[in-house]
C-alpha cells in the first residue's frame, strides 16, 4: 500500500481566542491584586529593615533603653527576652486553646443538632470580633484576681516543679494569666477555621467508614481528622500569629520585668516584643525608636519563620488529604 493510498488527515487550524474587554480588566485587576499583596510585604519589610538598622550599628552607650537589658548592654541582650517571652506566651496560648478548638469544632461539625450548631458558630464568630482591649479589661481586672488563689495552691503542693516555683504574684498578673488570656482570644479563630476544615470532608468518606462498622469516633478519628490535617495545622499557625502579635490585652494583664524564667505563677515575669513596643513607644525618642521598630522587625522575622513552617507542614500533608 502507498502513502498516497492512505486517507488524508485532516489540518487542525488553532484559532486564538479573543478576549473580550472585561476579561481583560478583571484579569489585570487580579494581577495588581496579587502583586499588591507582595508590595506590602515588601514595604513593610524595607521600613522595618531601615528604621532598625540604626538601632544595630550605633553605639549601646547611646541608646538608654539598652542600659537595663544586661551588664554587657546590647541589642541582642535587650531583645532576646523579648523574643523568649513572645514564644513561651504563644506557645501556652495554643497549649491551652487548641485541643479546646479542637473539641468545639467537632462537636459544632459532627455532634450537636443544627439549631445549636448555628447558635454556637454564631457565638464563636462573635467572639472573634471582640476587640483586644476588652479581653485585657477582663484579664486584667476579674481573671487575674479571680485565678490569683489558685496560684498559691499551687505553690503550696507543688512548689518542688519550676513551673510553680514561686513566690505567687499578689495580683494574679503573671505570664499564666496572659496566656489564658491569648488562649481565649485564638480560641474562636481555631474552632472558626477547623469547623469549615472538617465540613468539608466528603460524605461518601463518612458514610463508607460508618457502613464498615466504625462509631463515630473511630470515622472521626480514621476519616475526619487525616482529611482535615491541613486545615487543622493552617488554623493553628493563624492562632499562633495572632498571639504573637497581640499587643494592648498582654500589655493590661502581664506585670512584666523583662527577664528569662520558667516560672508561671510569679510577679517577675518576661516580657513580649509587641507588649513591650506599645508600653514604651510613647516615651521613646532618638535611637531609642529605632530600637523598638528593630524588636519589630525581630517579631516580622519570627512569625515569617513560623508561617513558613507550617506552609512545609500543610505541603508535606496534602498526600494524606483524600479531599485533594
Amino acid at each position: 500500500m502507498n502513502s498516497s493510498d492512505l486517507p488524508s488527515v485532516p489540518k487542525v487550524v488553532v484559532t486564538k481566542v479573543r478576549q473580550r474587554p472585561g476579561d481583560r480588566v478583571f484579569s489585570g485587576l487580579s494581577r495588581l491584586s496579587g502583586s499588591l499583596i507582595l508590595a506590602l510585604l515588601a514595604g513593610v519589610f524595607g521600613f522595618l529593615f531601615l528604621e532598625g538598622l540604626p538601632a544595630l550599628t550605633a553605639d549601646p552607650a547611646d541608646i538608654s533603653l539598652l542600659e537595663r537589658s544586661s551588664e554587657n548592654p546590647n541589642f541582642w541582650a535587650y531583645v532576646f527576652p523579648l523574643v523568649y517571652g513572645t514564644l513561651w506566651a504563644a506557645f501556652l496560648a495554643l497549649l491551652f486553646a487548641f485541643p479546646v478548638a479542637i473539641g468545639i469544632a467537632l462537636f459544632i461539625s459532627h455532634y450537636a443538632p443544627r439549631r445549636i450548631a448555628e447558635f454556637l458558630g454564631y457565638v464563636i464568630d462573635l467572639l472573634a470580633a471582640v476587640p483586644s482591649v476588652v479581653y485585657g479589661l477582663w484579664g486584667g481586672t476579674v481573671l487575674a484576681p479571680a485565678i490569683q488563689p489558685l496560684y498559691v495552691s499551687l505553690h503550696e503542693n507543688l512548689s518542688f516543679i519550676p513551673f510553680f516555683e514561686g513566690p505567687p504574684s499578689g495580683t494574679g498578673r503573671t505570664i499564666l494569666t496572659a496566656a489564658i488570656v491569648l488562649a481565649v482570644m485564638v480560641l474562636p479563630i481555631i474552632t472558626a477555621i477547623s469547623r469549615e476544615v472538617f465540613l468539608q470532608t466528603p460524605v461518601l468518606y463518612e458514610e463508607a467508614a460508618l457502613a464498615l462498622g466504625a462509631t463515630r469516633w473511630e470515622m472521626i478519628r480514621t476519616v475526619v481528622l487525616p482529611v482535615a490535617r491541613g486545615g487543622i495545622i493552617s488554623s493553628a499557625m493563624l492562632g499562633l500569629g495572632r498571639a504573637f502579635g497581640e499587643t494592648m490585652a498582654v500589655a493590661m494583664v502581664l506585670s512584666a520585668t523583662g527577664v528569662i524564667s520558667v516560672n508561671l505563677i510569679s510577679s517577675v515575669n518576661p516580657s513580649t516584643i509587641a507588649a513591650n513596643i506599645a508600653l514604651s513607644f510613647p516615651e521613646a525618642s532618638g535611637l531609642n525608636v529605632n530600637v523598638l521598630i528593630a524588636s519589630g522587625l525581630i517579631l516580622f522575622a519570627i512569625t515569617l519563620v513560623v508561617n513558613s513552617i507550617a506552609r512545609w507542614i500543610v505541603d508535606r500533608s496534602k498526600e494524606f488529604s483524600g479531599a485533594n
